[in-house]
């Protein structure tokens, strides 16, 4: 492939629209996947994911803006797409009544230098269900073995809708594993996640939706350090007089005693500010213990931004 083409982004999204009836799913977003990147598409359930990727993947048309897949339109051009995409559906994809080696197989075998199955059967433990029929398969086995048709064909980039939804922790470290070992070799990746902790092990870049709209996008250390208000916390003894260690802080911080015995410093945490609350404690002879600065994490973020509020 000419570097032109590989210069152009694996995703790239300009403007999408997306309405069914008078509800409107998907409202003017805009999303790129750079090549060789993983992009979790964060949102609370409505929010346009699914629909966003089900138009990326060709099998939905947009009402309006652009959708350009490895450069192509994903409807226009979806049989030159096809062989070198692959796609994890949340539905599971395969045919009830077939064996899930020989799924696997079966889709291989569309492909000119597919992962050999076997592999993948291993890898991600399926080789003592091969032999059962996909109807049968638990949950989580489904899940797995619709992973593995979606990258055995070594796809140049891959949709993978909930890849770890009902799978144990076992498995989902395993799903993990393999998610990153793609990007290792150079495939792009769009996944859809409701695990905060998924998008924050596995993204290079993460975009929250809420609505049908980008609410915030960028690395996952962007989006927790971006106006967020470091915490200092620290035990010692109780009842100490904070009002003291305000005034020895810079204007602006705030500390308080949530529990007895358990102390909390809020305000931008640096070494100036760390120093100076040891300092203190010093001063009056106390010591203090477990001392650690946190940050928020992409949970606190995705809340922030979307709602604490239980949808439908």
């Amino acid at each position: 492939m000419n570097d032109r083409l590989l210069s152009v982004p694996a995703v790239e999204v300009r403007g999408l629209v997306k309405t069914f009836g008078d509800r409107t799913a998907v409202d003017r977003l805009d999303l790129t996947v750079e090549r060789g990147q993983i992009l979790a598409l964060l949102g609370p359930n409505g929010a346009g994911k699914t629909t966003t990727v089900e138009i990326c993947e060709g099998f939905t048309e947009p009402d309006a803006g652009t959708v350009r897949v490895l450069g192509l339109d994903p409807i226009a051009d979806n049989d030159a797409l096809r062989r070198r995409v692959g796609v994890m559906l949340q539905g599971g994809g395969a045919y009830p009544g077939a064996r899930a080696e020989e799924m696997l197989r079966l889709v291989a075998a569309y492909s000119a230098d597919p992962i050999d199955p076997e592999f993948l059967i291993e890898a991600l433990g399926l080789g003592e269900v091969r032999r059962t029929s996909y109807r049968r398969l638990s949950g989580g086995q489904q899940q797995r073995l619709a992973l593995a048709c979606a990258i055995v064909g070594r796809p140049e980039l891959v949709f993978l809708d909930e890849p770890t939804a009902g799978l144990d922790a076992h498995a989902r470290l395993v799903v993990w594993e393999l998610v990153d070992r793609l990007r290792a070799d150079g495939v792009s990746v769009l996944l859809t996640t409701h695990l905060m902790d998924e998008a924050e092990q596995l993204a290079d870049q993460v975009v929250i939706i809420d609505h049908g709209r980008a609410v915030a996008a960028g690395t996952p250390a962007d989006l927790t350090s971006t106006g967020a208000e470091n915490e200092l916390r620290f035990t010692a003894p109780r009842g100490l007089d904070l009002s003291m260690l305000t005034l020895a802080l810079p204007e602006g911080y705030h500390c308080t005693e949530p529990n007895p015995g358990s102390y909390l410093v809020l305000g931008p945490m640096t070494p100036q500010v760390l120093a100076t609350v040891t300092a203190w404690c010093a001063k009056i002879n106390v010591l203090a213990t477990d001392l650690r600065v946190e940050t928020r994490s992409l949970e606190d973020v995705f809340l922030d931004l979307t709602g604490r509020a239980l949808r439908q």
